[in-house]
């Protein structure tokens, strides 16, 4: 069977972030799974905020295009996402929407969002574990980009006491969510290898 590529991408640039862990953790779990995992941080791809009239002048930036042919090398695509105000963080967004203006090749629309998996995860300081962040990512992806995202997700409440000293989850039903939605997303990544 297929090995297949796994992006993992957390959804915040604080050192200290929540995300950030479980995005590590995420890698871990999908290397255990038989997945060939990259994992990335957006530090290390500066965009400016999106305008549609800079896209269009001047195209988009070198980082957008760097993003999308990372995305397109991908079978699969992991989102740990914070949660600002109940929703997805504009880091987050601004990232996707310069990846939808990407065009290379002739590439039709959003082509770096088609023939691929998404799977959600989301930690955070409150009782919902950013369940608000990931319903907005999930329309942002599902609706306005045409992409695959799983139902399976993770979400990690009172993040500042979900994870050890080992940055394992102490949260059993987490730990377990994380299991579901990374077999979850190698198999169906499997599939569109």
């Amino acid at each position: 069977m297929a090995v297949p590529k796994i992006l993992v991408i957390p959804g915040s640039l604080r050192a200290k972030s929540y995300n950030v862990r479980l995005a590590a953790l995420a890698s871990k779990e999908l290397t255990l799974a038989d997945a060939d995992v990259t994992r990335i941080s957006l530090v290390d791809y500066p965009l400016p905020i999106y305008d549609a009239d800079t896209a269009e002048k001047s195209g988009p930036p070198h980082n957008a295009f760097k993003l999308k042919q990372l995305m397109s090398a991908h079978q699969g695509v992991f989102i740990a996402s914070p949660e600002y105000n109940a929703s997805l963080t504009p880091l987050v967004k601004n990232t996707i929407d310069w990846i939808s203006a990407v065009r290379e090749r002739g590439d039709p629309p959003l082509a770096a969002y088609q023939n691929r998996v998404f799977a959600l995860g989301g930690a955070s300081p409150g009782r919902s574990g950013a369940t608000h962040s990931l319903l907005a990512l999930r329309q942002v992806l599902a609706v306005g980009c045409g992409a695959l995202v799983l139902a399976e997700q993770v979400t990690v409440p009172n993040a500042e006491h979900a994870f050890d000293d080992m940055d394992e989850l102490t949260d059993a039903r987490a730990a377990n969510q994380l299991k579901v939605v990374v077999r979850k997303l190698v198999d169906t990544a499997r599939l569109m290898a």
